[in-house]
């Protein structure tokens, strides 16, 4: 304690000379803390009281009668044989398990005990034997006796915090270049309220060519989206009332039916390709997954059905899930592999590097440990000798499961029955790569793991080529990165190094050079002499980086000095803290992915992103780390992805043809005029074949409802801007009836009682999604009456099958319908169904 408080007083005094330097305090500032004489002395007039375990040699007969329950590290069928030798022996079993159910369950199925013990959902720090002089022996058995490990222990008021819906429509900002369907490219001009006809509304500013405006009803705001060119140059401005618009969209729109066909085919082609059908999980797979150490997340078991789903049908898997750092990627891998090794099959994990491979090696250990499932990793870790023995292994079928770097990738490597293949971190690898990927993928189930995929790898997913899943439940103690951005700051490194090591935690500091990475040492070790600094880096020898990551592992080192070695996948909850200079140099997806090297338990991380003093970064390097301080809540991997798109263009994803007209129409547009093209095929398909569901969104029919109503959100009732646009957008994504009424009970449970404008807004919503079901173009009063105004070509109902009060014309319906009455909505609803129906 002396040496911490004296050490505490160094650090202290230190920085109260540099801040008094700097006239941050004043000269007379006194000590902000307690000095150690003055602590001592303290403590001297007080008696100690020791809080902890008994301790040994106790002579108290109480403690006499406990003692310690048998460790079973996983191995579940020993486990059930204990508890049944105990309850035979006339003993009181008791099971205190997150893993209840799941152990209730495979003691039914394997016990043949008919008498069970006492299961309780629960955490408890350890289990015990007590042996009573009188009475039963009681055998306590918590997760750390069953599995191996110990209770998580959370913070003391555990919050489940789950992100604000409308997270994914708040992209908008002022000045951005925006599309809109209709009326073509300008720049977004801010949420603005407007005065139509004597009704009061919100619509969407938007301003084009020579100054002129657009305002776009709030509840029409799906028309809008952001746009997203082939490269960072800004678009060409449209002008409005002009044609060249019209006739571009359609030009794009006729090009992209060849397109469409080419994505049919290639949907096709996975139809017809036959794969391996895996068999229903196992009773072994159900105990793998009982000793997983956490609760899963809603997100984390809906992907995993979706993987198991996929991999028991004859069609090759191709999935690509998207889920942030520390989301439970790598478990949904170790179940997926497991289930593969199950029949038979052998699971090849293809990892970037060489840490990330010992990493997710020691992991598949642990997780398999209790199981005969062979695991190995080829990587430069492993010396000739060691490599040639695994790729024997390989050969015969010994090896079942092989972790490795893109040597996985190299001619000798021969499978004796490859079933899987996962592949962490695609966006890692070069082209050349990605070849002998798609050359192994032919017929094996392949799964595809990313934290920010890349974007060729989004548009794939958006255009259906490959399935596409994310996770987005942060674990229950996970908390936001605080992130800083600045010019490199020596005394702001001193600073976040202390307090790191002042909590008892480490320090990732990331020098992407390691001809200068030396002399980075020799910088932090003056101004930080008292932490511990470790160097590692992808030239050095093979033996001497998994010692030194070790080293990091097990708190032998304070600071490790790396270069972006680290970026991928390194899980060490203890470093909390990240330090990146010359920020401004790396890619949006290494920044987001260095930042996730920390946060990854319940303490609060800070990462800290420093570019060069002396010389601005580049456009695209500001945008980065504009970005990346911008982007800091919880699961903003798949945000900061589409942000990438737009930083760097979609490029050539689909040749030089495709990106003119997605500079044209931006990226979004387009993809939206490729899945109606789709869409449109795929209804003239003849074939007998399942008509997949589309993963990205076709372009909705324009229904205009024009009502003499008030209808918007009104300023008093939501404050916020950002909110109100945000919450206009998700209504217009609407889809059917039971969207609207969640969306209905989450307004009044959020915001309060619906006023009278919010609930006119989700009427409309209602009229409008009616009315596209029934093809109509618009809802609107003329002389008196209500005019629906079907879509050119849509035949009409016939008359007979309505009331005589509605008139039928050549293209649209007319209805007496008096909105001074208090049914007047119920009428038009039964009308809008009627049509609806016929």
């Amino acid at each position: 304690m002396r040496e911490t408080a004296l050490e505490i007083s160094d650090q202290a005094e230190s920085l109260r000379k540099g801040y008094q330097q700097e006239g941050t305090i004043p000269e007379e500032f006194g000590l902000p803390y307690v000095p150690w004489d003055d602590f001592k002395l303290g403590l001297e007039n007080h008696n100690p009281i020791a809080l902890g375990p008994a301790r040994t040699g106790s002579e108290s007969s109480f403690g006499r009668m406990f003692s310690a329950n048998q460790l079973f590290g996983g191995e579940l069928k020993t486990f059930v044989s204990h508890i049944t030798g105990v309850i035979q022996a006339d003993g009181i079993p008791v099971i205190v398990s997150r893993q209840a159910p799941r152990l209730q369950e495979i003691w039914k199925e394997r016990a043949a005990y008919p008498e069970p013990p006492a299961f309780i959902k629960g955490s408890i720090e350890g289990g015990w034997v007590m042996t009573p002089e009188i009475g039963k022996e009681v055998h306590i058995f918590s997760d750390g006796e069953i599995f191996g490990w110990r209770r998580i222990q959370p913070r003391r008021k555990p919050v489940h915090r789950s992100l604000s819906p409308e997270v994914d429509y708040s992209d908008f900002k002022d000045g951005d270049w925006v599309v809109h369907l209709d009326h073509g490219i300008g720049r977004y001009g801010g949420l603005v309220s407007r005065q139509l006809a004597g009704i009061e509304g919100e619509y969407l500013a938007v301003e084009y060519a020579d100054g002129d405006y657009l305002y776009v009803p709030a509840p029409q705001a799906d028309r809008l989206t952001r746009y997203v060119g082939p490269d960072h140059h800004d678009p060409k401005i449209t002008r409005l009332g002009s044609s060249r618009w019209g006739l571009t969209k359609s030009r794009v729109k006729e090009e992209v039916i060849e397109v469409a066909q080419d994505l049919l085919e290639l949907y096709s082609k996975r139809e017809t390709v036959q794969g391996y059908a895996f068999s229903p999980d196992t009773a072994w797979q159900q105990e793998l997954e009982a000793s997983f150490p956490y609760i899963e997340t809603e997100d984390q078991l809906h992907v995993l059905t979706l993987v198991k789903e996929d991999m028991e049908k004859s069609k090759p898997m191709d999935r690509l899930i998207c889920g942030d750092v520390g989301y439970g990627k790598t478990e949904i891998a170790v179940r997926a592999a497991f289930k593969a090794v199950m029949d038979g099959k052998q699971v090849a994990i293809l990892v970037p590097t060489t840490v990330l491979a010992q990493q997710h090696y020691d992991t598949f250990q642990e997780r398999m440990g209790g199981f005969p499932v062979e695991v190995r990793m080829l990587s430069r870790f492993r010396t000739p000798r060691q490599q040639s023995k695994i790729l024997s292994g390989l050969v015969k079928g010994s090896v079942d499961i092989v972790i490795g770097t893109h040597r996985l990738l190299s001619s000798d490597v021969i499978f004796h029955d490859l079933g899987l293949m996962i592949v962490d971190e695609e966006q890692r690898f070069g082209v050349s790569h990605k070849e002998k990927i798609k050359a192994k993928r032919t017929d094996i189930d392949v799964l595809t793991l990313t934290a920010t995929p890349i974007p060729r790898t989004m548009y794939m997913a958006l255009t259906g080529v490959r399935d596409i899943s994310r996770i987005n439940t942060p674990p229950e103690e996970r908390l936001p990165v605080v992130t800083h951005v600045s010019p490199y700051d020596p005394a702001l490194i001193q600073k976040a190094i202390w307090r790191e090591m002042e909590r008892g935690g480490q320090v990732f500091f990331v020098h992407n050079r390691v001809k200068t990475i030396d002399a980075m040492k020799s910088h932090l070790a003056k101004m930080v002499p008292e932490a511990r600094i470790g160097i590692a880096h992808g030239q050095m020898a093979e033996k001497n980086l998994a010692e030194r990551m070790r080293e990091f592992t097990t708190g032998k080192i304070d600071v490790l000095l790396s270069t972006s070695i680290i970026e991928s996948g390194l899980d060490i909850p203890n470093a909390n803290t990240l330090i990146v200079d010359r920020a401004d140099m790396f890619g949006l997806a290494q920044l987001y992915q260095l930042r996730g090297r920390v946060g990854r338990g319940a303490q609060r991380a800070y990462a800290y992103f420093f570019k060069q003093r002396q010389k601005s970064p580049t456009v695209e390097g500001r945008l980065r780390l504009e970005t990346i301080a911008e982007h800091t809540e919880l699961g903003a991997g798949y945000s900061i992805a589409m942000r990438d798109l737009e930083i760097r263009g979609s490029g050539d994803i689909l040749g030089t043809q495709q990106s003119g007209y997605i500079a044209a129409v931006g990226f979004h547009l387009y993809t939206r005029l490729l899945a109606d093209a789709v869409n449109r095929l795929n209804k003239d398909k003849t074939s007998t074949r399942d008509k997949r569901e589309l993963p990205f969104q076709i372009l909705r029919p324009i229904v205009r409802i024009d009502l003499p109503l008030p209808v918007g959100i009104p300023e008093d009732y939501i404050q916020d801007r950002s909110v109100r646009l945000s919450l206009y957008r998700r209504a217009a994504s609407i889809l059917n009836s039971e969207q609207i009424e969640g969306f209905r009970n989450e307004f009044v449970d959020r915001f309060g009682p619906l006023p009278e404008t919010v609930e006119n807004l989700l009427l409309q919503l209602e009229i409008k999604l009616l009315a596209e079901s029934a093809g109509l173009e618009s809802i609107s009063i003329q002389n008196g009456q209500l005019n629906l105004q079907y879509t050119e070509g849509k035949p009409l109902p016939q008359p007979w099958e309505f009331d005589s009060r509605v008139r039928f014309g050549e293209s649209s319906v007319w209805v007496p319908l008096d909105l001074k009455k208090d049914n007047w909505d119920g009428e038009l609803i039964s009308i809008l169904e009627g049509l609806t129906s016929h």
